[in-house]
């Protein structure tokens, strides 16, 4: 229907503005900042060894370089390269006068983590370790609750030999809350692993 002014003039109505929504400011947590585990334990082991508390360094994966192009007299970019052999475990270094050898893992798995995560060669790798009287383990992650689990090496192994012989293919998370120790995250260091190896007196 049609309003007029008292002249005769068309009524037109005018749309309010809207309202920009209101945006509640975020809050930072660890969990939203999308930081890896591997990112956390960088940052961890960068803290140790400022601090002179150990050293521990994420193993460079040797890398067959194949085909590299030169766009530039001074940039160059590689087109293809392979890894020239699997890797083992991703950390080592000392601690105390101890070997220092692990392996971190994540998973989006609520319930369970998967041994296909792992590798025989890794497996092989901390069975060699342990002989040799290092200290190995690994860190497991479960990303849907932030939560991070340190798991002796002597523990994934004895599950690795029951999926070997028929077992279940994954270690349920109550296994891992039982026979691992979760490690909170913190600020500085994120993920303070050193402190289980001594309060297991492992070093």
């Amino acid at each position: 229907m049609d309003i007029k002014y008292p002249n005769g003039k068309k009524f037109e109505r005018k749309e309010l503005p809207k309202k920009a929504p209101v945006t509640k400011p975020k809050i930072e947590t660890y969990g939203n900042r999308g930081m890896t585990l591997e990112e956390y334990l960088n940052e961890t082991n960068q803290f140790y060894l400022d601090r002179k508390i150990a050293v521990i360094h994420k193993k460079p994966t040797p890398v067959q370089i194949v085909q590299v192009d030169y766009p530039k007299r001074s940039a160059a970019v590689i087109k293809e390269a392979y890894f020239k052999l699997a890797s083992t475990t991703d950390y080592n270094g000392v601690y105390k006068g101890k070997y220092i050898d692990f392996e971190a893992k994540e998973t989006k798995n609520p319930t369970s983590f998967p041994l296909k995560n792992f590798h025989q060669h890794q497996i092989t790798h901390m069975t060699e370790v342990i002989a040799q009287g290092g200290i190995c383990f690994v860190i497991l992650m479960f990303t849907k609750f932030d939560e991070v689990f340190f798991l002796e090496a002597k523990h994934l192994l004895a599950f690795w030999e029951r999926m070997m012989n028929g077992g279940r293919k994954s270690i349920t998370k109550q296994e891992i809350e039982q026979n691992g120790h979760l490690i909170s995250l913190g600020f500085q260091p994120r993920i303070d692993y050193i402190k289980i190896l001594d309060a297991l007196n492992l070093c």
